[in-house]
């Protein structure tokens, strides 16, 4: 053993690679390794990052579940209300990994200035409304309360305030539609916030006001809604916690989740998950050859020094160790720089988002990073592991290296 560390010693040595014909090829296959990780760690933190930015974005205007009167699954606003008074509201308590339920309603509306105007839709919601999404997008102002009694204060976004020329603290007025009059009913609304999604197909729509003015427009009761929207604990359950939500509701009602609302966003999303998979799959084939390239070349190279222990007596495997020990150092040499390399610059761009997106092509203003230490972890030891095994096959050069031919070797 003693031997073997030694002659691993004098292989890893710095003046032995700057003096020896493998040096350059060593450098490859260092910088190889650290690129691939480099790649596969930002493709994997830009790829579930875009992921779930855009799933945040579409469930805070819509919730992850929706439910519904069957009237209005195909339409963007409510049309028939539904009685708040059911056993899943405010807590469904038949189905195991509901965060959050709330009640909400949509309808159409104008907002008029003095010279300028816009279609938009007016979502209602009430006290138990879960505000954390919009407290991130939130950027002047404050979010409405709607806790007490009914107030005139709402919340819109960055798009329609420049467009319409609107500062918080103004009044608007806002114009509803009523069935069976043609006369528009006038709302007047204070605008006490500002909100900037990135997701313009929101942003250009959705204002949020109390739901108290949309069931009196309407003429609802306080015990009528348009919907109600449901949150999950498990993303990644989503489909099967709809399909329970289902069962579990009424026959007059229906459900519908995000995924099937807006399933062309979401297969397209999916395509990510195949493009991180083929890069880390070109990557660690890419990294592995080079290895094995420049395991090649250090066991020609060293051929006579194979043939010298052979004949004083070690076997193959432990020479095999040799250079795989060796190959290991190298892996996780390039591991060690691809590291650092690629988490800081994925830091950098979570950090100071120095590379901007197209928000109507990407949904998000800049690329988000997504770093958990758990891919990090699987990136670092899928590459060590799957090299070593790849170099497992051309180390058996070695067993045919005859000690005779291999001392005469020059």
């Amino acid at each position: 053993m003693n031997f073997e560390y030694f002659v691993v010693k004098r292989l890893i040595s710095a003046k032995k690679y700057k003096s020896s014909i493998s040096a350059p090829i060593i450098k490859i296959a260092i910088a190889a390794i650290a690129i691939g990780v480099i790649m596969m760690l930002v493709s994997f933190a830009t790829g579930l990052g875009l992921q779930e930015k855009i799933r945040d974005k579409i469930s805070a205007f819509n919730g992850h579940i929706n439910i519904s009167s069957y009237d209005n699954n195909s339409s963007k606003v409510s049309l028939i209300p539904v009685s708040i008074e059911q056993d899943f509201y405010p807590q469904f308590k038949t189905v195991d990994g509901i965060k959050h339920i709330q009640a909400v309603a949509t309808k159409f509306a104008v907002i008029r200035t003095d010279t300028d105007f816009e279609g938009i839709i007016v979502k209602g919601v009430g006290k138990d409304y879960d505000w954390g999404y919009f407290k991130d997008f939130l950027i002047k102002g404050k979010l409405p309360d709607y806790s007490d009694k009914l107030n005139d204060q709402i919340l819109i976004s960055e798009y329609l305030a420049n467009r319409l020329q609107i500062k918080v603290g103004e009044r608007v007025p806002t114009f509803f539609l009523r069935e069976g009059s043609e006369t528009p009913l006038q709302r007047g609304f204070e605008v006490t916030g500002i909100y900037d999604s990135g997701f313009q197909d929101f942003d250009e729509l959705y204002v949020l006001a109390d739901i108290r003015h949309l069931q009196r427009i309407n003429k609802w009761t306080d015990k009528q809604v348009g919907n109600f929207e449901v949150f999950v604990d498990d993303f990644d359950q989503l489909d099967q916690k709809g399909n329970e939500v289902y069962e579990n509701t009424g026959s007059f009602l229906d459900t519908q989740t995000i995924s099937q609302k807006y399933y062309t966003i979401f297969e397209w999303l999916s395509l990510f998950d195949f493009n991180i998979a083929l890069i880390i799959g070109i990557m660690i084939l890419v990294s592995g050859i080079n290895m094995i390239t420049a395991l090649l070349v250090l066991i020609l190279e060293r051929t006579q020094m194979i043939g010298i222990l052979k004949a004083l007596g070690s076997d193959d495997w432990s020479i095999r160790k040799i250079f795989l020990y060796n190959a290991g150092y190298l892996i996780i040499l390039g591991l060690f720089w691809g590291n650092l390399i690629g988490i800081g610059l994925l830091l950098l761009q979570k950090y100071f988002k120095l590379i901007p997106l197209d928000p109507r092509t990407y949904y998000v203003t800049e690329v988000p990073v997504y770093i958990n230490w758990d891919y990090i972890l699987a990136v670092n030891l899928g590459t060590l592991l799957l090299c070593m095994v790849m170099l497992l096959i051309p180390s058996l050069i070695i067993s045919k290296i005859t000690p005779v031919k291999a001392i005469k070797f020059d």
